[in-house]
């Protein structure tokens, strides 16, 4: 079995690839060639942390079978450690032994910055240069990375609770990016800015008033994946359009949407797609240039499949990670 670490995956990853793989998997998605079981959430009440196991196996060239198990503890930034954490496995999809195991987080950032780079790439306007992102964790440093590759970003803002964090976010971004990123505390402001926002908390209450977003404006939302989470209040769910990356999962996981439809002021009707009807060109997209359009996400395991499948691959090309009888 070969173990990848988090440096091997960083070696071998980058957004532009994971991008690519992506849109190849919301592709097969769309076409009914995936296996994908439900999430398994399991609770950690003590630490508000959640334990998941996600499987999928892929029908394509070539076939993946795999499962990821991630841990999200928000107060790891606390202790000085990622909130994220995780393996995926990989087995071989002939014989079901497992020939893979890598680190997760890396991976886990990467490929949900790339799927919001797609619905940024078919949502949001051409002339979009302006973006502010909620958080100052490795979610949001990808969704940046994501929303610069589709698009020409001339300058952006980091809204964080920690104004550490969040200025050291700004400076090292505006190094890496290099366009220039302000670290903000004021979230409203930030947004009356924004042509494209990213909010990649762990927030239980709605970051900003939908009051604040000016027409045109894209989001992606991609920190909340439990029903009592909440990054957007139901102003912006209803006053847009939105999408979302897979309807059943939204269903269950996407508290952004679920709130306001137990409150009765959204239905799940009035879901105007899934990305993968995006990709494969089923639905045109943004019809104005004054509407507002959402992307919301909670992830999915066909994800994990094709970004780590594209890891173990260049891995195996070179040479790289270690070997161990299993």
């Amino acid at each position: 079995m070969l173990l990848l670490s988090k440096y091997d995956v960083a070696t071998v990853l980058d957004m532009p690839s994971a991008i690519e793989a992506t849109r190849a998997a919301f592709g097969m998605l769309a076409s009914h060639r995936v296996s994908m079981p439900r999430r398994i959430a399991t609770s950690i009440p003590e630490h508000d942390a959640t334990h998941l196991s996600m499987p999928c196996y892929l029908q394509g060239l070539p076939n993946r079978l795999v499962i990821k198990v991630v841990t999200v503890f928000p107060n790891n930034h606390e202790r000085g450690e990622p909130a994220i954490q995780g393996q995926l496995l990989v087995h071989d999809p002939d014989t079901g032994r497992v020939v893979c195991m890598m680190d997760a987080e890396l991976l886990t950032a990467v490929r949900t910055g790339a799927a919001s780079a797609l619905a940024t790439e078919y949502l949001a306007r051409r002339d979009a240069h302006v973006v502010t992102v909620f958080g100052s964790g490795a979610q949001a440093w990808q969704q940046l990375a994501g929303v610069a590759q589709v698009r020409r970003v001339e300058r952006a803002f980091v809204v964080s609770r920690s104004a550490e964090r969040g200025r050291k976010f700004a400076d090292d971004a505006t190094e890496q990016f290099h366009f220039p990123v302000a670290f903000t505390p004021d979230g409203e402001s930030a947004v009356t800015f924004a042509d494209i926002i990213c909010t990649a908390t762990n927030s239980l209450e709605p970051l900003f008033d939908g009051s604040s977003i000016k027409p045109g404006t894209h989001i992606n939302a991609i920190g909340s994946f439990r029903q009592e989470m909440r990054e957007l209040d139901s102003l912006t769910i209803c006053a847009s359009r939105v999408f979302v990356d897979h309807k059943e999962s939204a269903m269950r996981g996407a508290g952004d949407l679920m709130t306001p439809v137990l409150n009765g002021e959204f239905d799940w009707s009035l879901l105007s797609g899934e990305l993968g009807d995006l990709v494969m060109g089923r639905n045109a997209g943004r019809m104005s240039e004054k509407e507002v359009t959402v992307f919301k996400s909670v992830g999915l395991a066909i994800q994990d499949a094709v970004v780590g499948g594209l890891v173990y691959d260049r891995a195996v090309e070179l040479g790289l990670g270690q070997t161990v009888e299993w």
